[in-house]
């Protein structure tokens, strides 16, 4: 019965982040996820680039003409991303920094997509437990949003090249604040991401050495799954299907896909600590347990947290509580966890 009202309470949720969304057009816009990639015309010649993106480590590194200008004042970071678009307020990231007083370890929280605020009671949980936390705003959110847009659309959409842009942006803006905190002097760093939060944070601590502890909340492998099967992207799936086949999506979005770098995720040194919601209806339990799978066979050991709800209830007692102490424990522990069947 309770989980009946939940599963209810869940799609009242789902349906009131469908107000003010619409459906967009299906474009290919190669340019912007391959700089120089030129006009792009086929499926099939994007999908191309997409493979050569997969094999290529560098791509998401930092550029060698990286803009080190950091400003800091009353609790806020602000710096300029990497990668310029022609939203200006996007080209400028900002984190908000909750410190702890010690320099032993710092935390970067990645939001949700459509984050309509940081989570203070987080911040404020972590930092009096000497972790300093630094909440980023990932493009197009909070104080980077696009003028007059109602959510942030331009960082996931049926824009196949500008989702690769945005994701790509989001990991490059969040390597630069990992290499600041560095620079600060804190000593372990880890990384926090909840739903698309949880793509960009994976990808970071793939590629990131600097990163020690990753912890996903509601994640998968494939984002292109995701978006073609989950409860809040039913628009972009409306604007995809007629266009393109969920196996060529797979293609063109693997760059994004954190089961291509399952073993870079495997790597001796990085700690790993998944969330996931048994009755989510956003990214669907069947894509979250294969990537599980898949980090297993890559030689991972994750510890998983597997709770009876939801992917919005996740944010409600008991849950979030369940959640939150799972975390402070993984973040407390030293070494890796034992392998989970």
């Amino acid at each position: 019965m309770y989980h009946s009202w939940l599963d209810r309470w869940d799609e009242r949720r789902a349906r009131r982040g469908e107000e003010g969304k619409k459906t967009t057009d299906f474009i290919l816009d190669a340019d912007r996820a391959f700089p120089g990639a030129g006009k792009i015309a086929s499926i099939e010649e994007f999908c191309a680039l997409a493979d050569q993106a997969v094999a290529n480590p560098a791509f998401f590194d930092e550029p060698s003409d990286s803009d080190q200008h950091f400003e800091r004042k009353e609790g806020w970071l602000k710096f300029p991303s990497d990668i310029a678009t022609e939203i200006a307020a996007n080209n400028v990231v900002w984190a908000k920094i909750t410190e702890s007083g010690s320099f032993d370890q710092a935390m970067v929280i990645f939001h949700h997509w459509n984050a309509s605020a940081r989570n203070s009671q987080i911040a404020n949980f972590f930092s009096r437990r000497g972790i300093t936390v630094a909440e980023i705003a990932m493009p197009y959110h909070f104080e980077r949003s696009r003028p007059g847009s109602v959510h942030a659309d331009y960082m996931l959409s049926p824009n196949l090249g500008r989702t690769i842009q945005s994701i790509r942006q989001a990991v490059l803006d969040g390597r630069k604040l990992i290499r600041w905190l560095k620079k600060e002097g804190y000593r372990e760093i880890s990384v926090v991401g909840m739903s698309l939060g949880s793509w960009v944070a994976g990808l970071i601590a793939a590629r990131d050495q600097a990163v020690s502890k990753a912890s996903l909340f509601l994640t998968a492998g494939s984002l292109a799954d995701m978006v073609w099967t989950g409860r809040a992207t039913r628009l972009i799936r409306d604007s995809l299907e007629p266009e393109i086949e969920l196996s060529d999506l797979r293609r063109a979005w693997g760059p994004l896909n954190l089961e291509n770098y399952a073993h870079s995720l495997a790597r001796p040194d990085l700690d790993l600590h998944v969330v996931l919601a048994k009755r989510d209806k956003v990214v669907l339990p069947a894509l979250s347990k294969g990537f599980m799978q898949r980090l297993k066979h890559a030689g991972a050991r994750p510890h998983i947290l597997e709770l009876n709800c939801g992917h919005y209830s996740l944010g409600m007692p008991p849950y979030i509580l369940s959640a939150g102490l799972s975390l402070k424990r993984f973040l407390s522990c030293a070494g890796k966890p034992a392998l989970r069947s």
